[in-house]
């Protein structure tokens, strides 16, 4: 089972991938304001790469933007790519 935690405070901040307690992936955003955030960097540690952990992560930023009536700006690649192949995202851009 793949664990996501958040860590925010005013400018940055990370949702961070953990399978078994150990860190399998950090996708970091920035603030633009106050109902915005760009996500800047997603990464997958090696051993962990095709288990989904970057969606996961990406899930849990699409869940927080929800709940707090945010939106994303996905300057990442790797969220650039997972919203345009999945529409149900799209609510939050």
């Amino acid at each position: 089972m793949i664990d996501v935690k958040q860590n925010n405070d005013e400018k940055h901040g990370s949702f961070e991938a953990l399978i078994d307690g150990k860190k399998a992936g950090l996708m970091t955003y920035t603030w633009a304001g106050e109902d915005r955030f760009i996500i800047d960097h997603t990464e997958v540690e090696e051993a962990y790469n095709g288990k989904g952990v970057g969606k996961e992560m990406l899930i849990k930023a699409v869940e927080f933007a929800r709940e707090n009536g945010k939106k994303i700006i996905p300057l990442c690649p790797f969220a650039k790519a997972t919203f345009q192949k999945n529409e149900d995202l799209r609510d939050v851009l």
